[in-house]
């Protein structure tokens, strides 16, 4: 896990540029980074010219939040498009390149890759900025990935235009790693895709990226800061819902009402109390469609009266934005908003990745871009690597907390990314307001309630029969399948699911009871544990276990060891197993340092493949100089990859100390030893720790 990259001639930077204005290259931009974060340590970004603005550049944030929170902002670029034009301007062309030249060089210095993204042809001639980008490029040295706009454009223009873009940046000298021709219309990308294939097809890869409507669209928080408006009511997250059209209310409201539309923007003078009030309804109501939200304009807000009623809705989600020019120029200030991806809008993050992975060959390209592949692994490639093996072979998870936020939000990245199938379990009603109150696309989700299932006389009478030996009676299986935790362990049993994900709200001993009762453990092993993947900075260690059992005995540590072996390999990590004590090899004795030993001989004896070693000092596991003092001869010493801790206090303590001291990020708990893959998350998981958890899940379920 731990190699570097060995071929010194591979390429260590890439330039994209598009052709023409919004050709949507953040999604291509978002894509590629994605794409080099797991297989380069250290990737950096810059651009050589960013739009002077109060506002700093979407995209540098977009990407130094995301990928590289270390950079700062001013490290990012060159100059900003003003200094660059006056540069021009004095006939000091050549000193704006050495500029860029000198700045890039700095950032190049910090970093083993870096990724350029040119200008955003927002110029007064996009003939120069073609020439501008096309030169940066040359003095840089870097290959090009050319961006084509295929929006609005028959199957000849699209074509014609990715001919133009070769032949251009070829004349110019550039060496082109690939081109992109995007937000093709979604019925012309394959008659498209097969006459790029005619020109020149042994030159760089052509992909064809359709049109994503809703990546097209701006949110309710981009009008708002393009507008200068205030924000009277929403949270940043509902802020982030998308504006699929906007609506001018200058009706009385019943007659405004046939005219709102899902998604849509209200465009209304502040003093209009009815119409404020009847389009805050929408959001309760299932016969209206559900708004994106309301904007005040005339710098007018409602009476007091009014205002009190609103603040009082405290389950109404829908953002209030208010302005203080007159309704018609504002009608015509919100047709103007650019949509963009923005750092803090993880749906258009999602789908934009979704759309770009669905579309291009990631092996390919990477390859075209980096000459070869590293395999460190940091958080970030980890991470992707999880999404990735999830996808390969598409599982369906069961939530059983189908009406928590979190869960509800994680769902929606999930399937945006097509990770795997969802159901949800719980009220379809309350679960369906949920998810309208808070402005989510769940579309293709399942939503399955226990009480009223199809499946749940069928689930209590298996139930019944696993259990009856405890003295369990047909009433108490049926009682007892209405919970969702038992539901949702069934459903994994019977195979309607092929794992499960709890305990965002549930405790630990709620989510995993009913999988001893009737999942069980595998052949084999005498117990369920769990281990954390702990994400260093440029690998991934495995410790175990850190959350379930209090005091193993040897025999549940050996069983630990091998499991947690099994789960490591699982993820692509190299089995080197640590067996932790407070000594190392022989040096020690005490009665908690022969159950260690104990547990090692059984471990080796159970499995000689494994390489095990122990007891064994934390230090002595991962130093290799410490190693070579003490345990010279080992093959784990020094380079262990699996630690098993004695007992629960200590390993729940180091995995909390190493996660805050090394800011690792630690996945997990991923339960391990059941016959079918069952998950616990913390009661604090955020959305992130849920979507990780899931991919493992899922991933567990493609091995069992």
């Amino acid at each position: 896990m731990d190699t570097t990259q060995g071929d010194n001639n591979m390429s260590n930077n890439l330039y994209i540029t598009a052709m023409e204005p919004r050709s949507g290259k953040s999604v291509v931009l978002l894509g590629i980074m994605e794409m080099l974060s797991r297989r380069i340590r250290q990737v950096g970004f810059f651009r050589p010219v960013v739009r002077a603005s109060p506002e700093l550049d979407n995209d540098i944030q977009l990407v130094i939040s995301r990928y590289n929170p270390e950079l700062s902002y001013k490290e990012t670029y060159g100059y900003a498009h003003e200094e660059a034009q006056n540069l021009v301007a004095a006939g000091q062309y050549n000193e704006l390149l050495k500029n860029i030249v000198s700045k890039y060089k700095a950032l190049e210095s910090q970093c083993r890759f870096v990724l350029c993204e040119g200008t955003d042809f927002t110029g007064v001639s996009s003939a120069f900025e073609f020439d501008f980008n096309a030169d940066v490029a040359n003095n840089l040295g870097a290959p090009i990935l050319a961006v084509v706009n295929g929006l609005g454009k028959s199957t000849d223009e699209v074509v014609d235009s990715a001919r133009v873009a070769r032949e251009s940046f070829e004349g110019h000298g550039c060496t082109l790693a690939a081109i992109v021709v995007n937000r093709v219309k979604a019925d012309k990308v394959e008659s498209i895709a097969a006459d790029l294939r005619g020109l020149k097809p042994e030159a760089e890869p052509l992909y064809v990226v359709p049109e994503e409507s809703t990546l097209g669209k701006p949110t309710v928080g981009e009008i708002a800061r393009a507008l200068n408006a205030k924000i009277l009511q929403g949270e940043p997250n509902e802020l982030n819902r998308e504006v699929r059209d906007f609506k001018v209310a200058a009706m009385n409201l019943p007659n405004f009402l046939d005219y709102v539309v899902d998604d849509a923007l209200i465009i209304t003078p502040g003093d209009r109390s009815d119409v404020i009030l009847g389009s805050l309804a929408t959001a309760f109501s299932e016969t209206y469609p559900n708004i994106a939200g309301i904007l005040l304009t005339g710098g007018l807000t409602p009476e007091p009266q009014v205002q009190r009623l609103i603040e009082g809705v405290k389950k109404s989600s829908t953002p209030i934005i208010s302005v203080d020019t007159d309704t018609y120029n504002t009608a015509m200030d919100v047709s103007e908003v650019p949509a963009v991806i923005t750092p803090d809008n993880e749906r258009k993050v999602a789908t934009a990745l979704g759309l770009f992975e669905s579309s291009v060959n990631l092996d390919e390209l990477g390859d075209r871009i980096t000459g070869v592949r590293s395999i460190r692994v940091t958080p970030i490639m980890f991470e992707y690597q999880l999404i990735e093996r999830a996808k390969s072979k598409r599982q369906h998870i069961v939530l059983p907390e189908g009406d928590e936020e979190r869960l509800l939000r994680a769902s929606e990245v999930l399937l945006r990314r097509n990770v795997c199938d969802i159901t949800l379990l719980g009220n379809e009603e309350e679960i369906q307001q949920k998810i309208g109150t808070l402005g989510l696309d769940l579309e293709g989700v399942k939503i399955v309630d226990p009480v009223s299932s199809e499946w749940l006389a069928n689930f209590a009478k298996t139930y019944y029969q696993l259990r009856k030996h405890k003295g369990i009676s047909e009433e108490m299986a049926a009682d007892a399948m209405t919970d969702v935790s038992y539901f949702g362990t069934m459903m994994v049993h019977k195979g309607t699911a092929d794992g499960m994900v709890s305990g965002a709200v549930h405790t630990t001993a709620h989510t995993i009871r009913p999988s001893f009762e009737i999942i069980k453990t595998k052949p084999g092993c005498s117990i369920v544990s769990s281990v954390f993947l702990m994400c260093l900075a440029d690998r991934v260690l495995v410790y175990g276990d850190c959350a379930v059992n209090p005091n193993p005995n040897s025999e549940q540590l050996a069983d630990i060891a091998i499991s947690s072996a099994g789960t490591a390999g699982m993820f692509g990590i190299d089995p080197r197993i640590a067996m932790l004590s407070y000594s190392t090899g022989e040096s020690g004795k005490g009665e908690a340092v022969e159950a260690v030993r104990e547990a090692t001989a059984i471990a080796k004896e159970r499995r000689p493949d494994l390489k095990i070693e122990g007891p064994i000092q934390y230090d002595a596991a991962v130093d290799a100089s410490v190693a070579k003092t003490k345990l010279p001869e080992s093959e784990v010493a020094g380079h262990a990859t699996v630690f098993i801790f004695p007992d629960l206090n200590t390993g729940n303590n180091t995995y909390k100390a190493v996660q805050r001291s090394a800011n690792a990020v630690a996945i997990g708990p991923v339960l391990q030893g059941l016959n079918k893959p069952v998950n616990d998350l913390s009661r604090g998981a955020l959305v992130v720790d849920i979507v990780n958890t899931v991919a493992i899940t899922a991933i567990q379920a493609q091995e069992s």
